[in-house]
């Protein structure tokens, strides 16, 4: 309210230690709250005092106390009791899709899986990363020509081993967008663990968070704008002062993307959609034409956002439910890591898959205005609350401690895996309280 600003100050609890903090300004939520994001650039051993000051009065119980010591994101000190560590993150101790994921595999062949794997799914789809974890290092070789997103697993499953003992586990990561597992568990042979970043109604693949919005949660203060914190911070304006029209912008890799952009043809009061690339549909562009690059923030200018899968689900679903708006979001088979926990009529609105009560639904949410915005409020929440930079963590966790305890064998490191290297840590200072003397240095 007003000019004043809230101002947040992180330092060291002991004035003998200094360290590099970036605390940019707290985002706004347009709710009452604020979301604070810092990023250290260094560890402490003593801990971190945070204030959070209103002009110069402290508020909110400031200051708090962070006992040390805390580590910076590339110091290389996992606690060792994996029990400790998911009680200080506060893990839910169940995730319905991991459960639900696993069912089909209550105990886990290893030597089956060598042999059929490379075989069955390297060839035929070229994604394919067989990795092993093993005393708390990754190593991983590639299977296939497509496999350049294991960027993204390597850097999410390094980080995770600098904060946690990892169980010792191998198993195939498949980095392409189609889940690659479509026999049934009562099918001989059954199907084998294949791990995703997407899943469907038809497949077995056991799911991670996408590399979407893992990549985000690394990358939150380090260059990326649309991350899932900073979206928070920029949802439009206020509800009564947004376009009543539903909103579509992304490339044609879906027919009914193109649909889309006809309906909003012919119905300019409802919706307003484009194509803003054409890769699939070419022929299509002199038809429909090509709009314009729009800034992510910028979609929450709309009362409604259409989601509509692209090759599979459509990966900006997470972000466009922590916006202000409503979701409109199509049937669809695919499903990521978190969905389970929606529901339709509570969190978003469904249309059909084939787009044909698009319009309608967008009318209803016109003439239910109030229902509309709790339906928009109780999605927003519930992806703030499932979306959590500390969730995505405790669900990659989870998966590889349930894989591990299903494990008939154990992991190797194969020929031709090589070891993926934690960071250098040269630029921050990092000295890990945990970590025992190894006995050649003794």
């Amino acid at each position: 309210p007003g000019r004043t600003q809230f101002k947040v100050v992180i330092k060291a609890l002991s004035p003998k230690e200094v360290t590099r903090i970036y605390t940019p300004r707290p985002l706004d939520r347009n709710d009452g709250t604020f979301l604070m994001r810092y990023r250290m650039y260094g560890s402490v051993t003593k801990g971190l005092k945070i204030e959070i000051l209103y002009g110069d009065q402290h508020v909110a119980q400031s200051p708090y106390i962070l006992k040390g010591p805390v580590y910076h994101e590339y110091c290389d000190c996992p606690e060792e009791d994996p029990e400790v560590w998911q009680d200080i993150m506060s893990c839910p101790s169940q995730e319905s899709q991991i459960t639900e994921d696993f069912i089909s595999f209550p105990t886990i062949d290893l030597q089956r899986m060598l042999k059929e794997i490379p075989a069955k799914f390297s060839q035929t789809r070229g994604a394919i990363v067989h990795y092993t974890i093993l005393n708390n290092h990754i190593y991983r070789r590639s299977l296939g020509k497509y496999t350049d997103f294991k960027m993204f697993s390597d850097e999410m499953f390094l980080s995770l081993a600098r904060k946690v003992r990892l169980p010792d586990v191998e198993f195939y990561l498949n980095v392409g967008d189609w889940p690659v597992e479509n026999r049934k568990a009562n099918d001989t042979p059954g199907p084998v663990p294949v791990i995703s970043w997407c899943g469907s109604v038809d497949s077995r693949d056991i799911v991670l968070p996408t590399y979407d919005v893992t990549h985000s949660t690394l990358e939150t203060l380090r260059g990326v704008t649309n991350d899932l914190l900073s979206i928070q911070g920029n949802t439009g304006p206020f509800w009564e002062n947004k376009t009543e029209r539903a909103l579509f912008r992304g490339r044609d890799s879906r027919e009914e993307r193109l649909h889309l952009v006809k309906l909003s043809k012919e119905n300019p009061e409802l919706l307003d959609a484009g194509i803003t690339g054409y890769f699939f549909f070419r022929e299509k562009e002199k038809e429909l034409g090509k709009a314009q690059l729009m800034g992510f923030f910028d979609f929450f200018k709309y009362k409604y956002q259409v989601n509509v899968d692209g090759t599979v689900a459509a990966y900006r679903f997470p972000y466009l439910l922590l916006g202000d708006s409503l979701v409109l979001k199509q049937d669809s088979q695919y499903y990521e890591h978190f969905y389970i926990g929606l529901k339709p009529w509570k969190h978003y609105v469904p249309v059909k898959r084939n787009l044909e009560d698009l319009l309608e639904k967008i009318k209803w949410a016109k003439e239910n205005d109030e229902e509309a915005r709790k339906i928009a409020r109780e999605g927003q929440l519930m992806a703030r609350e499932l979306l959590q930079p500390h969730r995505f963590y405790c669900y990659y966790y989870k998966v590889l401690q349930k894989y591990a305890e299903r494990q008939a064998s154990k992991p190797e490191i194969r020929d031709g895996m090589e070891l993926v290297p934690q960071p250098d840590d040269r630029d921050s200072v990092c000295s890990c309280h945990r970590k025992k003397p190894l006995r050649e240095d003794l």
